[in-house]
Parts: structure tokens; C-alpha cells; sequence
């Protein structure tokens, strides 16, 4: 296990963090998981705000960096500017259950969430493990505060379940973060001397951690590796030069990780929980800062530890039987069974994923698993079955692996080895003939704007909110319609994307005299529409009759409707010619059909009595 500590100082990422990680080093064969606390991540209102509408930048960063080393993201929790990561290889999520998170916030008297501590605790096959990341007060002075604040967070922190409900009942607990502890006693002087001639030795006995180790009751337990690397704050940004502004502040070791096995006890622990001594040790391989990284004024500190222990789970929740190889449609058949005990539920889904995906929800497709005979699987022990749809399955070669997602423990309970997809890709141009095609046999005078691709982040969402769409029913003149290139592939089961496209589309009427001014606009929009990107809709062109279209190959036709959003389609016409109709239809003692709304029933009828106004 890898754990890492950095106080970013909302800086921004940088473009590499391969060494922080251990990446570049034969290590990382050996590693299984890895925790990232960060602190004083930027958490201003608008960065706030952009970060809940995307994932942030920094879970962005190590989610590619550790993707291709087949390091999936099994959970995170964020508090304003603190955050916790925990990843895993993709072959232990099945035995990676009971996850859950926590924050508990102690700035301005626990209101506020610039200080505190976040948490992940989950059962690793079978033993319960707990990630602490904190950022406690700051200052020299603050040494008791930051006690205080570390015994508000044990006490608050509490998680359901029969086993391990406070952080210290887990088998073994990681703290780390800035810490904020520094070195008493000692001027800065002799301090940056000892550092220097590399005596660090010296400083080891008057720092403030170490002090309390055997002081606080509330520590006690607590191991962490000999500080063989510099102080890591406070430095002057983009630089490796200790603070030389006016406040020079005393060089510290502010950001620590430290651990704890949970102690022996006699019989059994609280909820019937056996106590892990003599079958879970700990050695701590590495313990080291990281200098190369300037862009705070704190450095990140990495260790890396190796965890031995009986492993209680040796079989997954639910076994997945696959082929070696799809390559023909009918071959995508999944077989799972699912163990003795296993909650089951109806939304529950198995994913596609390709080899290198980044977290459980990030599916190339998914199928759910079937609700009608599982519970009858469970209980005789049997083999369901789902089978992926020819649209659903991704087309070219390529390795994948399938996933089972538990929607009640929010986490994969089965995967499959990596197997081999060789589908033939569908012809060069098929998609644009097709979609041109389509639109040609409605009326060509129809603009027609598709449905984007559904971004539903999950199917177990569904249960809680179906769709995030407005309900048609409300915009009867919406018209939605996959392209060919669309169908089948999309992420939400929503049958509005299956919509046909209406016959009858409701008319805008321009009037002659002002074209030359709708051109000027037309032109506008064009203009505007050149920063749209790529193409998802297609439409006829025709310049006949005096009619004015827009032509397929202007900017306006290459804009993307993801970009326009959702628009009702439309018919210009001129409205001499309308009226033209009008005329001819009253003279036969008819008026046009005319429509309450765009879907409704024509209403044709005898003109009205001669006198009264259409």
C-alpha cells in the first residue's frame, strides 16, 4: 500500500506525478492500493462550483496517471479543500466491500472545513482498514488544538455496520496529512544548520509529534518511520529554498504519515469482531519527501508499506463466466453466480469496461442483470444469464473486462479476466449515408436537431432519478432522434431516444419584404455557429420556388446541438406562398387543416360564414 500527503496550496496540477507515485520505479508491480490525501486543494465559490459539475483537476490527474498501470478509483470523499483518493488494482475490487466515507469539519468551532479530516474505510478480504487524512491547526503554539481536533474527529467519525463503527476499531488505520506539528525549542538558526550538515537526528527529539506520542493517551498506539528527509515547510514557491520572507518561518515536519494496528483483546471485539493481532503486520518499506515539487510551499511526503495478513475472503461475491473472445454478436453472453449471502438487487448492472478504465462508473456499455430469475439463481445456486445487444458492443479489437456492480455496496463484486472484442467496424461514410438518408424521406425542408449521446453516470442513479431531462409531455414540438451513428450506443435505457420523427411539423412564416434583413441575420449566425465543434445532424438542401434554406455545408449545418441545445424542428416558408394555399383552399370552401398543437389532431372543417375573419 502506498499512501502520499500533500499540501498543494491551491496551486494547480502539475503535468507529471509519476515519481510522487512511485510510477517510474519497479515498485509499482508490487503495489495493490494507494491512498492520496490532498490539502488546501482551491475551493473558492467558482472553483467550487466547476468542481461539482466536473470531477476537479487533481482527481482528474492521478485517475489518468494510474489508469494505465490498471489502478482503478475505488472511492473518494472531499471537504472543501481537503480530499481523499483511494485506488486499488482492478482484480482486487471484488474482494475491496463495505466502503464507506466520512469528514468532520473543526474550523471556526467545527463549521467550517478548511481544517478537519476526511476518511475511507473499507474491508480488504476480509480485514477492515480505515484512511485518515487530516489538516489540523496551524502554528506552534496551536500544539493542544491540534490534539483536541484529532480526539473530535476519532469521537465524530462513526460508520454503520456490525464491525469497526469508530476509526480505531478498524485492523489497521493510516493517518496522515498536514499534521501541522513543528519543532519546539530550537531557533531557526540552528534549526536550518542541523539541516544542512544533515543531523537531522538533532531535531527528531523536539518535535512536537514525537513529544506527543508518549504524552497524549489519544496517540498512543500510533508508529510511524524515522524522518530521514528534510523538513517539508515552508518553502518559498518554485524554489527548494526555505521561507525567506519577513515571517521566516521555522522549517517543520508538518505533513506525516503515520499507523496503527488495532490491539489485541480478549475473546471477541465489539460486534462480534475477532481481534486481527498475529495475523495482520505491517513493515514500512519507504518514507520520503519529494523535492522536485515546487509549485507549494509544502513538499509531498510518500511511503510505501507492505501489509501481510490471512486473508479471510478468497472468493468473490459473484463469479463472472465469459468467453475468451467475442467475435460475433451472439457470442456476448455473461454467465454470473452470485455467493451464499450476497444482497442482490434489482439495480444492479454489469458492466463493459475497456482494459485501463479509471473508476466503476467509467462503462464502454452495460446490460442490467436480470431481476426476474436472480433470486431464484441465488437461492439454488445457479448460473443467470444477460447477453450484451449488437448495438451495445464496441466495434474494432480491442481487451475488455466485465465488471458486476452492486448498486447496495456501491462498488464492483465481480470481474473477469481481460478478454479479447474483435467486432468488424461498420463501413467508412455508412453512418452519414444512413442519417442523410433518414432525413431525406421526412420533409426536406426539416431541420433536424438529435438527442446527444445520454451522460447518465450510472444506472444505479436511476433508481433516485430516472432522467435529469424535462418530460416530453410537457414539449410536445421537441423532436429527438439518434443519428445512425447514436443508436444503440447510448448510456441511458430511456425509450425517448427511440422517438420516430413526426410527419407534421408546425410552419414559421416569413414575409417577403423582410429576406434581406434575414439574410444579414442568417449570416450572423453563421458566423457564430464556426466555433461549434464536429457535426451530429444532417439536412436536406433545396433552393426551389423562391424558398430560402439553410445549405448543408454552411457553418449553421456543422454546429453541434449539443452546443445549441434542444430546439424544436422548423419549416420556413414564404408566406405568399402560404397565403397562396389559403386562397385556393378557401375558394373550394375549405380552410387548412389547423393544429392546436404540434402533435394534435388536424381540425379540417367548411370555412365559416362569408363576413367572419379566418
Amino acid at each position: 500500500i502506498t499512501v502520499v500527503t500533500w499540501n498543494v496550496g491551491t496551486a494547480m496540477p502539475p503535468n507529471d506525478v509519476t515519481s510522487l507515485l512511485h510510477l517510474n520505479t519497479g515498485e509499482t508491480n508490487d503495489v495493490d492500493m494507494i491512498a492520496i490525501g490532498l490539502q488546501e486543494v482551491n475551493s473558492k465559490i467558482n472553483k467550487r462550483l466547476k468542481d461539482a459539475l466536473f470531477t476537479d483537476q487533481w482527481s482528474e490527474l492521478f485517475m489518468d496517471v494510474l489508469s494505465p498501470f490498471h489502478f482503478i478509483l475505488v472511492s473518494t470523499v472531499r471537504m472543501q479543500g481537503v480530499i481523499l483518493l483511494v485506488f486499488a488494482k482492478y482484480y482486487h475490487l471484488p474482494f475491496l466491500q463495505d466502503i464507506q466515507t466520512d469528514c468532520t469539519r473543526t474550523g471556526l468551532g467545527g463549521y467550517w472545513g478548511n481544517k478537519g479530516g476526511v476518511s475511507v474505510r473499507l474491508s480488504i478480504f476480509g480485514h477492515m482498514v480505515c484512511f485518515l487524512n487530516c489538516h489540523l491547526p496551524a502554528h506552534l503554539e496551536k500544539a493542544e488544538q491540534r490534539k483536541e481536533d484529532f480526539a473530535t474527529i476519532l469521537h465524530m467519525q462513526q460508520f454503520e455496520g456490525p464491525v469497526a463503527n469508530g476509526i480505531l476499531d478498524h485492523d489497521l488505520v493510516f493517518w496522515f496529512g498536514d499534521l501541522n506539528f513543528r519543532i519546539e525549542s530550537l531557533d531557526i538558526c540552528f534549526v536550518k544548520y542541523a539541516i544542512d550538515s544533515n543531523v537531522l537526528s538533532q531535531l527528531w527529539e523536539k518535535d512536537q509529534l514525537n513529544i506527543a506520542k508518549s504524552t497524549w493517551p489519544v496517540l498512543r498506539g500510533f508508529q510511524e518511520g524515522p524522518l530521514n528527509f528534510p523538513p517539508t515547510f515552508k518553502f518559498d514557491v518554485g524554489t527548494n529554498k526555505y521561507d525567506s520572507s519577513a515571517k521566516k518561518r521555522k522549517p517543520a515536519w508538518t505533513d506525516r504519515i503515520l499507523w496503527k494496528i488495532r490491539p489485541p483483546s480478549k475473546g471477541l471485539g465489539t460486534g462480534g469482531h475477532r481481534p486481527s493481532q498475529g495475523v495482520l503486520s505491517v513493515s514500512q518499506l519507504c518514507y520520503c519527501s519529494h523535492m522536485e515539487y515546487t509549485i507549494s510551499d509544502h513538499k509531498p511526503v510518500a511511503a510505501i508499506f507492505a501489509v501481510q495478513f490471512a486473508s479471510k475472503v478468497d472468493k468473490p461475491l459473484v463469479e463472472i463466466y465469459v468467453a475468451d473472445e467475442w467475435s460475433r454478436p451472439e457470442q456476448a453472453v455473461v454467465r454470473y453466480k452470485m455467493a451464499v449471502g450476497f444482497h442482490r438487487s434489482s439495480w444492479d448492472w454489469i458492466g463493459l469496461y475497456r482494459v485501463g478504465f479509471r473508476h466503476p462508473k467509467d462503462y464502454v456499455s452495460y446490460v442490467w442483470a436480470r431481476s426476474d430469475d436472480g433470486e431464484r439463481c441465488l437461492e439454488k445456486q445457479l448460473c443467470a444469464q444477460v447477453m450484451f445487444s449488437e448495438e451495445a458492443l464496441p466495434k474494432g479489437n480491442g481487451e475488455y473486462i466485465l465488471g458486476y456492480y452492486s448498486n447496495t455496496s456501491s462498488s464492483i463484486a465481480g470481474v473477469t479476466e481481460p478478454f479479447q472484442i474483435s467486432l468488424p467496424r461498420s463501413e467508412e461514410g455508412s453512418s452519414s449515408t444512413d442519417s442523410s438518408g433518414s432525413s431525406s424521406e421526412e420533409d426536406d425542408s426539416t431541420l433536424v436537431l438529435l438527442a446527444p449521446k445520454s451522460r447518465s453516470p450510472s444506472p444505479g442513479k436511476m433508481k433516485r432519478h430516472r432522467s435529469r431531462s424535462p418530460s416530453l409531455a410537457k414539449f410536445q414540438g421537441l423532436i429527438l432522434r439518434p443519428s445512425s451513428r447514436d443508436r444503440g450506443t447510448s448510456r441511458s435505457p430511456s425509450p425517448q431516444s427511440r422517438c420516430s420523427l413526426p410527419r407534421n411539423i408546425p410552419t414559421i412564416h416569413l414575409p417577403q419584404e423582410g429576406l434581406g434583413h434575414h439574410k444579414v441575420k442568417s449570416k450572423e449566425l453563421g458566423q457564430a455557429a464556426e466555433s461549434a465543434e464536429g457535426s451530429s445532424f444532417y439536412q436536406t438542401v433545396q433552393e426551389q420556388s423562391g424558398l430560402r434554406r439553410v445549405s448543408a455545408d454552411s457553418s449553421l449545418a456543422r454546429a453541434d446541438p449539443r452546443n445549441l441545445g434542444l430546439l424544436p424542428a422548423l419549416r420556413l416558408e414564404m408566406i405568399d406562398q402560404a397565403l397562396g394555399r389559403r386562397r385556393e383552399s378557401a375558394d373550394q370552401g375549405y380552410y387548412p387543416c389547423q393544429r392546436m398543437s404540434p402533435t394534435s389532431p388536424p381540425d379540417c372543417g367548411p370555412s365559416p360564414k362569408e363576413g367572419h375573419s379566418p
